[in-house]
């Protein structure tokens, strides 16, 4: 796929990722394979990983708040590409919002957060599909909406935690 092909489609699925709901227990990923670069785009309301949406009250909150944070920093407790694929993941994007340690508290918002994740796979035909443990990571997480685009057009899903696996090619 041509990159600004690619830039173009990544741009438009951030804009639906973004105008869609603010739903608790709900959360957004973009996936896009560009080549040998796999990207993963995840935005979630806070709720869905802590359990509320403002700034950490106390020591157990922001105990809690740097344990999300620090999941949220291996990909691997997230997304499992195909083996196959041979895929290595860098250190992803955080914007942790209310639960970065010097965040201010915010009056009557929702708050998402949102990161990114990449990997360069040295076999990325091989790449089929993405597991995802995310479901086990955090358990408030009931739903994610998927938007996919790749070799293999774009489309979206629906998962579950019955349906822990994103298929990405037939």
């Amino acid at each position: 796929m041509h990159r600004t092909t690619l830039a173009a489609c990544a741009a438009l699925l951030t804009v639906a990722a973004q105008a869609a709901p603010h739903q608790h227990g709900v959360i957004a990923l973009n996936v896009a394979l560009d080549g040998t670069t796999l990207t993963v785009e995840l935005n979630a309301p806070l709720d869905s990983l802590v359990g509320y949406e403002r700034a950490p009250r106390n020591d157990a909150e922001r105990r809690a708040a740097a344990e999300v944070l620090q999941r949220l920093r291996d990909p691997a407790q997230l997304f499992m590409p195909d083996a196959a694929a041979q895929c290595r993941a860098t250190a992803p994007q955080l914007e942790a919002g209310l639960l970065a340690p010097d965040a201010k508290p915010a009056a009557g918002e929702h708050a998402d957060l949102q990161a990114s994740y990449r990997w360069t796979c040295a076999q990325p035909a091989q790449l089929r599909s993405i597991a995802l443990p995310v479901f086990d990571t955090f358990k408030r997480i009931q739903r994610i909406e998927v938007q996919t685009v790749g070799p293999q057009g774009q489309r979206k899903a629906t998962l579950r935690r019955a349906g822990a696996v994103l298929k990405l090619a037939p």
